[in-house]
C-alpha cells in the first residue's frame, strides 16, 4: 500500500442524551391504578363480600315494606326519618343510613379490613405481593384505598336500595326539612349524596383502625372481630352520660350529625367537627399501620 494513502476509519455515530440516559418509568401512576383495580376486583369477587352487599341492600327494602304494612296511612315528621317514610320514600335512604351506621356498615368494613393484610398473610399471598416487587408503603396505600372505596360502595348500595324501595312503595317527592321548609327533590338528592359521603368519611376512619389491626395478626377472623368490637364499644361508651368528657373524642359521637343536612340552611358545625375527628383517626392509625407494616416479618 502506498504510504501516501491514508486509512480512513469510519466515525462512530454521535451519542445523544436520549441514547445514553437510562429509561425512566413513566407508568408509576398507571401501575398503581392497575394494582388498585386488581385489589377492587378481588374485594368485589369474594362471595362473602357480595353477600354482605346483599344484606346492606336488603335492610332498606325490609324497612320500607314494614312501614308500608304497619302504617299505610300515617304521616310522620321531625327527626324521625322512619315515621317520615310514609309521606316520602326519599326518607327510606336516610333512615337506612341511620340504622346501618351503627352495626351493618362497620361490620362490613371489619370484614374487608380483616382480609386486607391478615387475610393475605394467612393464605401466603402477601409475601408474593412484596416479591413482585411492590413497596410496602405502596401496598399499604393500595389496601387502604381499596377499603375506602369498598366502604363508599357499601354506602351507595344502601342509598340506592333505599331510594328504589321508597320510590316504589311511597313515591319520591319534595323534601320537607327539619326547619319546616320544602326542598326540590333534586336538591334533596344532593344533600343525600353529601350524607352518604359523610358516612363514607366515618368508614374511612374505621378502615384506618382496621388496617392497623390487620397488620398485627395473620388471622383475618381475629382482625374482623377486633374491629367490630371496637366500633360497638365506641357506640356503647358514647351512650353512657357519665363519660361525656370522652364523647367528643370517640369516632362515633358525631356520626349521626348528617341529619343536619336536612336543616335549612344546613347546620355545619357538628359535621365539621366530626370530619376533623375522622381525619385525626385516619392520620394516627394510618401512621401506626405504616410503622407496624414497615418492619413486619412476612414469612408466609
Amino acid at each position: 500500500m502506498p504510504a501516501s494513502e491514508a486509512v480512513t476509519v469510519p466515525e462512530a455515530p454521535p451519542t445523544t442524551p436520549a441514547a445514553t440516559a437510562p429509561v425512566r418509568s413513566s407508568g408509576g401512576t398507571a401501575a398503581w391504578l392497575r394494582f388498585l383495580r386488581s385489589e377492587l376486583r378481588l374485594i368485589l369477587s369474594r362471595r362473602r363480600n357480595q353477600a354482605g352487599l346483599g344484606v346492606l341492600a336488603a335492610l332498606p327494602v325490609v324497612m320500607a315494606i314494614a312501614v308500608k304494612i304497619a302504617a299505610p296511612d300515617s304521616q310522620g315528621g321531625g327527626e324521625d326519618f322512619l315515621a317520615s317514610i310514609v309521606g316520602n320514600g326519599f326518607f327510606v335512604a336516610l333512615a337506612a343510613l341511620s340504622v346501618e351506621i351503627g352495626l351493618f356498615l362497620p361490620l362490613a368494613m371489619a370484614m374487608l379490613a380483616g382480609d386486607a393484610i391478615a387475610g393475605e398473610a394467612q393464605i401466603g399471598t402477601l409475601r408474593g405481593l412484596l416479591v413482585v416487587p411492590v413497596g410496602r408503603t405502596r401496598l399499604l396505600a393500595t389496601k387502604y384505598a381499596g377499603l375506602v372505596i369498598g366502604g363508599l360502595i357499601g354506602v351507595l348500595v344502601v342509598v340506592l336500595a333505599g331510594l328504589a324501595a321508597g320510590g316504589a312503595l311511597f313515591g319520591l317527592h319534595g323534601v320537607v326539612t327539619l326547619s319546616g321548609t320544602t326542598l326540590p327533590l333534586a336538591e334533596g338528592l344532593g344533600r343525600l349524596a353529601l350524607a352518604g359521603l359523610y358516612v363514607g368519611a366515618f368508614l374511612a376512619a374505621l378502615a384506618a383502625i382496621g388496617l392497623f389491626i390487620s397488620t398485627l395478626t395473620e388471622q383475618p377472623l381475629g382482625a374482623t372481630v377486633a374491629l367490630a368490637l371496637t366500633s360497638t364499644t365506641m357506640w356503647i361508651l358514647d351512650a353512657i352520660p357519665q363519660l361525656d368528657w370522652l364523647h367528643p373524642w370517640l369516632l362515633v359521637h358525631r356520626q349521626l350529625a348528617f341529619t343536619d343536612l336536612l336543616r335549612d340552611p344546613v347546620y355545619w358545625p357538628q359535621m365539621r367537627d366530626g370530619l376533623l375527628v375522622d381525619l385525626a383517626y385516619v392520620v394516627v392509625f394510618g401512621l401506626a399501620a405504616w410503622a407496624r407494616f414497615a418492619d413486619k416479618d412476612v414469612s408466609g
